[in-house]
């Protein structure tokens, strides 16, 4: 049994800080300035790459070689399309949401000058008086919009609020974090992790320790659309993707457990990294599975498809309902945050 201080309370702050933070793929520029002050009250070096990832260096005991651990900050959201004629809102998808459950999600639609509007997303057939197909039409993009709060009936009246096409609208997250200890909210896919990430430099800070060897967290901003970690610092040997653990069908992984992925879609992990994460969670008792994830591609994925000549690793905390209303336990975290430390030290 394992028995390391880790600061919940921090790590939980740091969770809803993060979550409830709008930070839509493409637009993660504020949120990596919230994450740079986190840094900095730790005194390690962050940078950032031309596309706006994050590179935090955390000093080893040795320089013989480099150790990158990633987190995704962006979300899935979407952006304004186009406006009808009504005066409503027509919009794309940034990533890919289960559509179905965005109907009736509140939103704000923030222009290019920095205005901020609240709107809902709704089904083009909204009122079940009025509508036979109410409850059966499609939920799809082609059969919803946006219902903006201002008074505006037409194209011209929401052209002069501002709004245009190509406006970000960021999906209320609705976070949630229960006195039983779960974290519900949108988007833990992957902010859960990146929340384990910052609660690893913590401990590392408060605790005085250092990792075996030269570590660099990337925060990457453009995972949801395949090309996050394209760029990773070229000292990198082996990195592991922080990024949630997938739930359901004939899958192990509980909301309790860090998740091991031993392969996804993108083919196999590295087998000897993968073998020392499973011995380390056995070791220590740690709550852990290891899961093939069906339908999944990670920042390590990104990184490999790019050329970059590193061994990668996946593992996370175990997120239900992924890319809907998504729910994780304290424990996952904490279990995540144990076995990177363990990786890191041992």
């Amino acid at each position: 049994m394992m028995n390391l201080a880790i600061n919940k309370e921090y790590v939980l702050k740091r969770a809803k800080e993060l979550l409830e933070f709008h930070s839509p793929t493409g637009f993660c520029f504020d949120i990596m300035e919230l994450i740079r002050g986190w840094t900095k009250e730790f005194g390690y070096d962050f940078d950032s790459n031309i596309k706006g990832c994050g590179i935090i260096t955390i000093p080893g005991q040795s320089n013989e070689k480099v150790i990158g651990l990633s987190a995704h900050v962006d979300t899935l959201g979407a952006m304004v399309r186009s406006i009808t004629s009504d005066g409503t809102l027509k919009f794309t998808l940034l990533g890919g949401p289960i559509v179905p459950t965005l109907d009736g999600e509140y939103c704000h639609i923030r222009t290019r000058e920095g205005k901020l509007y609240t709107g809902t997303f709704l089904s083009t057939s909204p009122a079940a008086h009025v509508y036979d197909d109410a409850s059966s039409k499609k939920r799809d993009p082609q059969n919803m919009e946006i219902r903006v709060d201002e008074k505006v009936t037409s194209k011209d009246d929401v052209l002069e609020l501002g709004i245009k096409a190509g406006d970000f609208i960021f999906i209320d997250p609705k976070t949630t974090i229960t006195e039983s200890g779960f974290v519900k909210s949108r988007f833990i896919d992957d902010k859960g992790s990146v929340a384990c990430l910052i609660g690893l430099m913590e401990l590392f800070k408060r605790e005085n320790i250092k990792p075996l060897y030269t570590t660099k967290i990337f925060v990457s901003t453009y995972e949801e659309v395949g090309h996050g970690s394209a760029f990773i610092p070229h000292d990198i040997t082996e990195m592991i993707a922080v990024d949630m653990g997938c739930i359901g069908d004939d899958l192990t992984c509980t909301e309790y457990d860090v998740s091991i992925c031993a392969k996804d879609s993108s083919g196999p992990y590295d087998y000897n990294m993968t073998t020392r994460l499973v011995k380390l969670a056995e070791e220590f008792e740690l709550d852990f599975a290891v899961d093939i994830y069906p339908m999944y591609g990670s920042d390590v994925s990104a990184a490999l498809r790019a050329g970059n000549n590193i061994r990668g690793a996946l593992i996370g905390p175990g997120v239900h309902a992924s890319h809907g209303m998504e729910r994780t336990h304290y424990n996952a975290l904490e279990n995540t945050i144990k076995l990177l430390y363990l990786y890191l030290t041992k």
